[in-house]
């Protein structure tokens, strides 16, 4: 019996989390809370998301301690948490359950019909589309998200429907402690190596993931990743399995037309004009997510007129293409691309929403590993762009020593040339100096580089 089976969350009162603001902590933390149980939470230091857990009813620690557990019946750790951790010591001192964040979610998943969403790149808008359309839909579903979705406001919710919809991350291999009954799998690339050590481990973990998708369920693979195809090709899936693809041979098809703000889907399944749909969504990339939400809805039995709805009216994920401010004739976007694949996406996505415009981007390294091990792919996926800001590395769980700083990848950028600021501060001042009415900025990274893109939108405003 796995870890998370042996729980019987019904009759668990009081919870406490190890790394309560991450993303995906503090979305178990607000079902929890929805649910009525007890939660406390400690963190390194205070967040959007911490506060927003504090006003929800959540007990929330700076630091870390071995008192912060209190009364705790179970407590939830992050992986990114060592083992000597004082809380998780506490925690098995006195005989406390302990699960990681995925078990977690597992248990969360019991008994639901489980969606989930797993890929390189395109997750959070792929699982935020499937929560939203179900919602408008009347389906009352769960979510765990890896993001705000823009028109839920929040990355969590218990529901009381059939469904849950949660964003399957592959990092140390979280996806496989689900057994999903609908997965859809957006693209597999090179990435976290600073766990998986090897391509081929990636690719044994997707392959593993789609196999745990269970008899009499489906799974969803987008044909135009072709690492993503030789995973499946060596796959022994219990589902079913169907493909979708922009570009390549595959059950579901669409010719996307862009025209103004939106996005125009032609979809076909099987060869047969299936529906026409909109989004307002920008980027091949992002038509693709739309695509792979379109064969799971159906398969979840909303009718084409309600995808069609959710389609239009879905407006993403905060932190993916999010539009943060016009101001003196400035544009300024922001989106968490940190792997290449995703800051080639984006710029391209600019360059279809905002065309003959200049276009600056302003980039934060996300660990010193993943500059390294992408070095090749990094020197060129900011080409599209006129002008190239590198911030300081964001380095999370990791020291400098684990690979390149920032100043070496701006040395190995041939264009644009980039101009490296020293700090957040030194950004905004060097942005100021270097834009014009007309201009588009967009700020790209997983870590704290949104905030230089909204220190800027109000200086402008001064």
């Amino acid at each position: 019996m796995s870890a998370a089976a042996a729980i019987d969350l019904a009759r668990v009162r009081r919870v406490h989390l190890v790394g309560i603001g991450g993303m995906h902590m503090s979305a178990i933390a607000s079902i929890l809370l929805a649910r009525g149980v007890q939660v406390s939470g400690s963190d390194i230091a205070p967040s959007r998301y911490t506060e927003r857990l504090e006003r929800e009813g959540a007990t929330v620690f700076v630091g870390h301690a071995a008192e912060n557990i209190g009364e705790a019946e179970l407590v939830v750790t992050t992986v990114a948490a060592k083992s000597e951790n004082q809380e998780l010591a506490a925690a098995r001192a006195r005989g406390i359950p302990i699960l990681i964040r995925a078990e977690m979610v597992a248990a969360l998943m019991q008994g639901r019909t489980a969606v989930c969403v797993a890929g390189t790149h395109g997750k959070t808008t792929t699982s935020s589309l499937l929560a939203y359309a179900l919602v408008q839909a009347a389906r009352d579903p769960g979510y765990l998200l890896g993001g705000d979705a823009v028109d839920l406001g929040h990355n969590a919710a218990p529901g009381t429907g059939a469904e849950i919809v949660v964003e399957a991350d592959e990092y140390a291999e979280a996806f496989l402690h689900y057994a999903p009954d609908i997965a859809i799998v957006t693209n597999v690339e090179v990435d976290h190596l600073d766990y998986y050590g090897t391509a081929e481990r990636i690719e044994a973990a997707f392959r593993r993931f789609i196999e745990l998708v269970k008899a009499g369920g489906r799974v969803f693979v987008c044909a135009d990743s072709p690492r993503l195809l030789a995973v499946l090709a060596t796959a022994r899936p219990a589902a079913r399995v169907e493909r979708y693809a922009l570009d390549a041979a595959a059950d579901w098809t669409a010719r996307v037309e862009a025209s103004g703000v939106e996005q125009r889907l032609t979809v076909l399944h099987g060869g047969t004009p299936f529906g026409v749909f909109t989004t307002p969504l920008a980027g091949r990339h992002m038509a693709a997510n739309c695509l792979g939400a379109v064969a799971a809805l159906d398969a979840l039995g909303l009718s084409r007129e309600q995808i069609g709805a959710a389609l239009a009216g879905f407006h993403g994920a905060r932190r993916r293409f999010e539009l943060v401010a016009e101001a003196g004739g400035v544009t300024v976007m922001d989106d968490y691309a940190h792997h290449p694949t995703e800051i080639a996406a984006n710029i391209a996505a600019l360059r279809q929403r905002f065309p003959g415009r200049r276009l600056i981007a302003v980039f934060q390294p996300h660990t010193f590993s993943r500059t390294q091990y992408l070095l090749e792919e990094f020197r060129g996926c900011f080409a599209g762009a006129d002008l190239l800001l590198l911030l300081p590395t964001y380095a999370a769980r990791e020291t400098a020593e684990a690979g390149l700083d920032a100043a070496a990848l701006a040395d190995a950028i041939v264009r644009p040339r980039p101009l490296l600021a020293s700090s957040a501060d030194d950004a905004v001042r060097r942005l100021r100096e270097q834009t014009r009415a007309g201009d588009v900025v967009i700020t790209l990274g997983a870590g704290t580089v949104d905030a230089v893109g909204r220190a800027f939108a109000e200086a402008l405003t001064r």
